[in-house]
């Protein structure tokens, strides 16, 4: 897995579709998913962890972000 899109693609195989309007909410959530998959058996490790490593790196840039914001106010 190299993108976001990769790990979206990969939950809709599964029926999971996920959108809150909270990106960061977004992302713990197919944290989740990802987590109950790999569980479940029904995905390879490599994707987990790849999907894993993805979402965390996602979230730290989102917080990044948002905490740039709110030093500017």
């Amino acid at each position: 897995m190299k993108s976001m899109y990769d790990i979206r693609q990969l939950l809709k195989k599964f029926g999971t579709y996920i959108y809150t309007g909270n990106k960061i909410g977004d992302l713990e959530l197919m944290e989740m998913e990802i987590e109950e998959l790999q569980n479940y058996g029904f995905i390879q490790k490599e994707d987990y962890i790849s999907a894993k490593l993805l979402l965390r790196k996602e979230m730290a840039i989102i917080r990044d972000q948002q905490a740039r914001e709110g030093e500017s106010k």
